[in-house]
C-alpha cells in the first residue's frame, strides 16, 4: 500500500531535517580539518623556502598515514548507530570505546615505525638536501600526535553514531584556533622555528583528543558502559575496518596514478592538475557531509529493524546528492575563469586547467550519487562489498589513465579518466543498493 501524498511529504520533510541537522555541522568539521595544514603553512612559510618545503613533505607523509586509518571513523559510526537504533546506548558506547582503544594501539604502532624511519621516508618523497632536515624534524615531532589524531577519528565516529555532529564541529574549530595561537607563540615567541610549529600542532591535537575522551567517558559512565579494553571488541573493530582500509588504499592508489600521469604530461599539466585536485577535494567535503549523515541515519534505521525507513532515507539522500552535485557543478563552471588565476598567472597552466574543469563540473552529479551511496553502504556495515567494488574500479581506471600519455588528450583526458572512475563507482554502488543485499537489520550485522 502506497503512502498518501500528504504522508509522503511529511516523511520527506522529516528526512530532510535529519539530513540537514547532521550534514551541515559535519561539513563545517570537514572543512576545518585541512585548515590545520594551511595555518601551519602560512606561519612556517615566513621562516624560509626550505622550511616550507620541509613542511610540505612532512605534511604529505602525515596526511597519508592518518587518512589510511579513516576507517576508524567510518566503521565506528556504523556500529554505534546500529546499537543506537536498537535502543542499547550502553552497548553503543562500549563499541565506541573498543574503536578508541584500537586507535591508540594503531597510533603507537605508527610512532614505532615513523620515528626510526623518518630520514628514509623523507628521502623517498624526494626532499631536497636543504629541506630534508626540516622535514625530518617536523615529521618526528608531529608523529607523536598521531595517536591523538586517530583517537579523534574514532571518537568522531562514536559521536556521529550517536547522531551528534555538532560536537565534532565545535572541537574542530577550537582545535584550529588553538593550533594557530600555539604555532605563532612557539615558532616566533619561543623562537623554536619549524619544531615549534610541530609541537603546536601536537598539543592542539592532544587537546582535541582529550575533549573527545571527556565527552565519551562521561557518556560511558552515564550509561554504565565499561571503559576497559576488551580484546574481542577491539578485534571485532579491526575486522570491520579491514575492508574499509582496502577501499581507502585503492582510492589513494587511484589519486596517485592520476598525479603520476599528469606529471608525465609536463610541468604545466601537473601544476594545473594540483589546482584542480585541490578544488575537487573541496567539493568532495560538501558531498561527503551528506555521506556522513547517511552513515549515521542508515545505521540507526537498520538497528531499529526499520528496513523500509532505511530504503526511504537512502532514496531521499540520493536526491540530495544529485541536487548538490548539480549546484556545485554549476558553480564550478561559473567560477572557473576567476578560480584558476588565484593559483597561477601562467597562461599555459590556465589553458590546461580550464577545459579539465568543465569535465570536473559535469561529473559533480555523479560524484554526489557516489558519495551518498558510499555513505549508505558504510552505514549498513557493507564494508566487504565496498572493498571489492573499489578494487574493481582501480582495475578499470589504471589502464585507462596510463594510456593517456600514449593516445593524447592532455590533462582533460586525465580528468575524463577520473570521471570514468567515478562512473564505475556509481554503477557498482547503485547495483548493490538496488539489490537490497545491504539491508541487514538488527543491532549487529
Amino acid at each position: 500500500m502506497t503512502q498518501a501524498p500528504a504522508a509522503t511529504k511529511t516523511v520527506r520533510r522529516q528526512h530532510d531535517r535529519e539530513i540537514i541537522a547532521l550534514a551541515v555541522p559535519a561539513f563545517g568539521a570537514l572543512v576545518a580539518e585541512p585548515l590545520f595544514v594551511l595555518a601551519d603553512s602560512a606561519i612556517v612559510g615566513h621562516l624560509g623556502t626550505a622550511q616550507l618545503a620541509g613542511l610540505g613533505v612532512a605534511s604529505a607523509l602525515l596526511t597519508t598515514a592518518v587518512s589510511v586509518f579513516v576507517f576508524l571513523a567510518y566503521a565506528t559510526t556504523a556500529a554505534v548507530a546500529r546499537r543506537v537504533g536498537a535502543g542499547d546506548l550502553q552497548s553503543a558506547i562500549r563499541q565506541g570505546m573498543d574503536g578508541i582503544w584500537l586507535a591508540l594501539l594503531l597510533g603507537a604502532a605508527v610512532i614505532a615505525v615513523v620515528l626510526p624511519t623518518a630520514p628514509a621516508l623523507v628521502e623517498l618523497f624526494g626532499a631536497s638536501d636543504t629541506a630534508a632536515p626540516y622535514a625530518i624534524t617536523y615529521l618526528r615531532i608531529s608523529s607523536l600526535g598521531i595517536p591523538a589524531m586517530l583517537v579523534v577519528l574514532a571518537s568522531t565516529g562514536v559521536l556521529r553514531g550517536l547522531q551528534d555532529t555538532k560536537t565534532p564541529l565545535y572541537v574542530a574549530l577550537g582545535g584550529f584556533i588553538a593550533n594557530g595561537v600555539l604555532n605563532v607563540a612557539l615558532v616566533y615567541g619561543a623562537d623554536l622555528g619549524i619544531a615549534g610549529s610541530a609541537w603546536g600542532t601536537v598539543i592542539a591535537q592532544c587537546a582535541m583528543a582529550a575533549v573527545y575522551l571527556f565527552v565519551v567517558v562521561r557518556g560511558a559512565r552515564r550509561h554504565g558502559a565499561s571503559l576497559r579494553p576488551d580484546a574481542a571488541g577491539i578485534r571485532a573493530c579491526a575486522q570491520a575496518g579491514a575492508p574499509l582500509l582496502v577501499r581507502t588504499l585503492s582510492l589513494r592508489a587511484i589519486l596517485m596514478i592520476a598525479t603520476a600521469v599528469a606529471a608525465r604530461l609536463g610541468d604545466a599539466d601537473v601544476a594545473a592538475h594540483q589546482i584542480i585536485l585541490s578544488l575537487w577535494s573541496l567539493l568532495a567535503f560538501a558531498l561527503d557531509a551528506i555521506a556522513i549523515a547517511g552513515q549515521a541515519i542508515i545505521g540507526r534505521y537498520l538497528g531499529a529493524n526499520d528496513a523500509q525507513g532505511a530504503r526511504d532515507v537512502c532514496r531521499r539522500m540520493v536526491q540530495w546528492g544529485i541536487a548538490s552535485g548539480v549546484v556545485l557543478g554549476g558553480l564550478v563552471v561559473l567560477a572557473r575563469p576567476l578560480f584558476i588565476p588565484l593559483f597561477s598567472s601562467d597562461s599555459v597552466v590556465q589553458d590546461a586547467a580550464l577545459p579539465a574543469l568543465v569535465v570536473v563540473a559535469v561529473s559533480q552529479p555523479i560524484c554526489g550519487i557516489v558519495y551518498v551511496l558510499d555513505g549508505v553502504l558504510m552505514g549498513a556495515g557493507d564494508g566487504p562489498y565496498l572493498a571489492w567494488a573499489m578494487l574493481a574500479t582501480l582495475a578499470v581506471f589504471a589502464p585507462v589513465a596510463l594510456l593517456v600519455p600514449v593516445f593524447g588528450g592532455g590533462l582533460t583526458a586525465v580528468w575524463a579518466a577520473m570521471t570514468l572512475m567515478m562512473t564505475v563507482r556509481m554503477v557498482t554502488l547503485w547495483l548493490r543498493t538496488r539489490s537490497g543485499h545491504w539491508i541487514v537489520t538488527g543491532a549487529t550485522r
